[in-house]
């Protein structure tokens, strides 16, 4: 299993928000290039990018920095969401040079574009995001519930072709209390390939995720921001397990 660093921006800084609340964020560094290259001068395989700014309005703000970052960082796969929600955004994206583009609410509310994106752009650079709290899907900057399980829309996703997403802990995001290992299980049933995020605090939980059948990778934030998880060299960023 791949361990990948979390640069989430807002308002042009690296920040991260605790249980996706806009009100507690915690500003990391003025300069989220240079964070970008931290992570990647230690080894890290891949970065993941979210648009925090993007994801709240629901078009992507921050290009400039995304772009920025996939300069500063050649070698190193870039994957990049945050208010992804048409063809034109997730092509903007891939154009930067973006490895993956990560879709979340147009997902939900429109699946057909899922398809379409599938279609045009391959199933290998998108990654639906699927955020959920108790269970319940939340969308738009995971302001808003929706009336559906987590399982179900993965399961949705795998029948039009979806191979890969991202499922996020809502109420264990940025806790670093320990991340939902049920839930990213039974994700990983429905037929998808899993990247889990949410409430990695220690190596022992890199540990769990890994011990997952289908569960690929782990997006971690705060306890590498915060220093409870150092990595020092590039082998550090790959965890042994099942998956």
């Amino acid at each position: 299993m791949i361990v990948i660093p979390a640069v989430d921006i807002r308002a042009g800084r690296c920040v991260r928000l605790l249980q996706g609340d806009f009100a507690r964020e915690t500003v990391y560094a003025d300069d989220p290039v240079a964070m970008a290259r931290h992570w990647a001068d230690l080894g890290a395989p891949w970065l993941h990018v979210v648009d925090l700014d993007g994801a709240r309005t629901g078009q992507p703000v921050q290009l400039e920095l995304v772009s920025a970052i996939v300069r500063a960082v050649p070698g190193v796969s870039v994957q990049a969401g945050g208010g992804v929600r048409s063809l034109e955004a997730i092509e903007r994206l891939l154009a930067l040079g973006v490895a993956r583009v990560v879709i979340g609410t147009v997902a939900l509310e429109q699946p057909e574009l899922v398809a379409q994106a599938i279609d045009r752009f391959g199933a290998d650079q998108l990654v639906v995001a699927i955020d959920s709290r108790d269970g319940w899907v939340a969308t738009r900057g995971w302001e808003t519930m929706a009336p559906v399980r987590a399982e179900t829309v993965a399961q949705q996703m795998a029948s039009v072709g979806v191979r890969r997403i991202l499922a996020t802990d809502i109420a264990r995001d940025g806790t670093m209390t320990c991340p939902n290992v049920e839930l990213m299980a039974r994700l990983a049933r429905s037929g998808v390939t899993v990247i889990a995020s949410g409430g990695v605090g220690r190596y022992e939980d890199l540990v769990a995720l890994a011990g997952i059948s289908g569960v690929e990778a782990a997006i971690v934030g705060r306890a590498l921001y915060e220093g409870r998880w150092c990595p020092q060299r590039a082998t550090d960023w790959v965890v042994g397990g099942a998956g």
